[in-house]
């Protein structure tokens, strides 16, 4: 039904979880792939081991560091010239700043949250409207959360839920602002997906099966769903969708 040949993606984050699920999703549709990662060039390498040689890149960046996600842009770039999709992954989740955390640890945790899941997709996303607007067209998709929507269960990770509202929020505003420049921009919302971060979350909430017995499936959101729902959006085939939140939990949050 669509076909992603000779598009050129950049995906943050790209080496373990929803990240490798995506660009995996993107390589097998025909994109060239250029995937970041941060320490684990290992699990990028394993993401796109089915994806030709040519048609894959690997860019490491540490996004605690703006100079380097501009870098991470200029790579990209000098890469494949084009960059015709921004997907919008990388973030972290600290489990230690809830309410009854001191002020340096409250401080600390809010600092780091925010230079990797908002300070650094902001200047990435920056970087990929002004491409977008320079060529008359480009797609972003951005992960959030329905924590962005719904709160946490858990007030130790306030700071990734307001992290994950605020990359929605860039993401809603270029839609809106760039629509007529032929820029399409989507949200996507994952529920409880099948990663090493929900499963480490899942230990402050009883374990496993305590989030299980919460969730309206009885199951948790297999990585390859998010992955398969990028590679279609980046298609540009849903152009009337840009702006949208799109919410995968299996029913278990519906607004």
């Amino acid at each position: 039904m669509f076909s992603l040949d000779n598009k050129n993606v950049l995906v943050t984050g790209a080496s373990k979880g929803i990240g490798a699920a995506i660009a995996t999703a993107l390589g097998a549709a025909g994109a060239n792939v250029i995937a970041h990662y941060g320490r684990d060039r290992e699990g990028a390498e394993a993401a796109l081991a089915d994806v030709p040689a040519h048609r894959k890149h690997f860019v490491q960046a540490d996004l605690h560091d703006l100079a380097a996600a501009e870098a991470l842009w200029d790579a990209a770039e000098a890469a494949c010239g084009r960059i015709d999709v921004y997907v919008n992954n990388a973030a972290i989740m600290l489990w230690h700043g809830g309410f009854a955390a001191s002020d340096d640890v409250w401080d600390a945790v809010w600092q780091e949250t925010l230079a990797v899941n908002v300070l650094a997709p902001a200047r990435l996303i920056r970087r990929a409207v002004k491409h977008f607007t320079a060529q008359r067209g480009g797609v972003l998709i951005t992960i959030s959360s329905w924590a962005a929507q719904r709160g946490v269960t858990n007030p130790d990770t306030i700071a990734y839920a307001a992290s994950k509202a605020a990359v929605r929020s860039m993401t809603q505003t270029v839609a809106r602002a760039h629509a007529r420049d032929g820029l399409l921009a989507y949200v996507i919302a994952p529920g409880v997906v099948r990663t090493q971060m929900s499963e480490s979350f899942a230990q402050t909430q009883g374990g496993e099966a305590s989030i299980t017995a919460s969730l309206a499936m009885g199951e948790w959101v297999p990585p390859d769903d998010i992955g398969k729902l990028v590679a279609f959006l980046a298609s540009g085939a849903a152009r009337h969708l840009t702006g949208a939140t799109l919410d995968v939990n299996g029913a278990s949050y519906v607004r």
